[in-house]
C-alpha cells in the first residue's frame, strides 16, 4: 500500500463507525461530491478502504495523467464549437482537429487557425464545460475517486481551453490545480480576445514538457486517445490508448496498451 493510500485509510477507519463523519471527511478531501448520494459514498469508500487494507501490493502507477476530449469525454471541444458556426467551419475545424490528432498536422500549425474560426464567447464556453459533463465516459467518475482513494494522483492535461473544464474537473472530484490546459482571455462583456499562445500545449509536444515539470511520483501512466498525448510517451512510464470513443490506429500500434473503458483503467493501475 503507498503511503497516501495508508494514510487515508488510517484517517478514514477513524471515522468509519461513524457515517456522517467519514462522508464529512471524504467530502473534505474532494474524494466524494456533492452529487454522490451517501450511500453510494460509504459503499465506495468501505468497498476502497478494504482493498487497501487486505492488500499488500501497492498501485502499479503512482500518478496517472490523463487526456479529456476523447478520452475523459466524448466531445472533441473546439469541434463542439465550431458546430455552433455552421455547416462549412464546423466542417473545417473537425477536418484540422483529426489531422493534428492523427499527426498529420502539428498542433502549432492548426491550433491558432482553429480557434480564429471559433472566437467562442464565455457563455458559450460555460455551455461547453457543461456538455464535456453529459458526455464523461461511462465510469470515468468512479474510476477517478478509486484510484485517488488508493493514492493514485490524478490529473488533466490537455490543450483544450482551461475555462471548459474546470466543471468537469470538479464532477470529477480534482481542483483546479489538477487541470492543465490553455487558458484564454475575455473582454468585459464576455467576448473572446485572445488564448494564451505561449502555453506549451498549443504544440504537438506540449503535453510532453508539461508533464515533465510536473511533481508527479513514478511511476506514470498517461492515458489518451491521439498523436499529442503519444508524444507524453517520452515523459512517463507507460503510455495507454484509450479508444473508448475512437480508435487511431496509428496511435494504438504504438502505445503500450489499449483500453476501452475506464474499467479497465482501474484495473491496470490498482490490479
Amino acid at each position: 500500500m503507498s503511503k497516501k493510500a495508508h494514510t487515508l485509510a488510517q484517517n478514514c477507519l477513524i471515522h468509519v463507525q461513524n457515517a456522517p463523519t467519514l462522508l464529512q471527511f471524504l467530502l473534505h478531501k474532494h474524494y466524494i461530491d456533492a452529487h454522490t448520494g451517501p450511500r453510494e459514498s460509504i459503499y465506495m469508500a468501505i468497498s476502497v478502504l478494504v482493498d487497501a487494507v487486505r492488500s499488500n501490493r501497492a498501485p502499479a502507477y503512482n500518478s496517472v495523467v490523463l487526456d479529456v476530449d476523447s478520452t475523459i469525454t466524448g466531445i472533441e471541444g473546439i469541434d463542439w464549437l465550431a458546430a455552433r458556426r455552421g455547416e462549412v467551419t464546423a466542417r473545417a475545424v473537425a477536418s484540422l482537429t483529426e489531422d493534428a490528432m492523427r499527426g498529420l498536422l502539428p498542433l502549432e500549425h492548426v491550433y491558432a487557425h482553429r480557434i480564429a474560426h471559433v472566437r467562442p464567447r464565455r457563455e458559450e464556453l460555460d455551455l461547453l464545460a457543461k456538455a464535456y459533463v453529459e458526455a464523461l465516459a461511462p465510469g470515468a467518475i468512479e474510476a477517478v475517486r478509486r484510484m485517488r482513494m488508493a493514492g493514485v494522483q490524478v490529473v488533466l492535461v490537455s490543450s483544450a481551453l482551461r475555462h471548459s473544464l474546470l466543471r468537469l474537473a470538479l464532477r470529477l472530484g480534482l481542483g483546479p490545480g489538477d487541470v492543465f490546459a490553455v487558458d484564454v482571455k475575455f473582454d468585459a462583456l464576455g467576448a473572446y480576445e485572445s488564448f494564451d499562445a505561449d502555453s506549451p500545449l498549443v504544440s504537438a509536444s506540449g503535453k510532453r514538457r508539461v508533464v515533465a515539470s510536473l511533481p508527479l511520483d513514478r511511476p506514470i501512466l498517461a492515458v489518451g486517445d491521439a498523436a499529442t498525448d503519444l508524444a507524453m510517451r517520452d515523459a512517463v512510464d507507460s503510455f495507454v490508448a484509450f479508444t473508448g470513443f475512437v480508435r487511431r490506429d496509428s496511435i494504438a500500434r504504438q502505445a503500450d496498451a489499449e483500453i476501452t473503458s475506464f474499467d479497465e483503467l482501474v484495473t491496470m493501475v490498482l490490479g
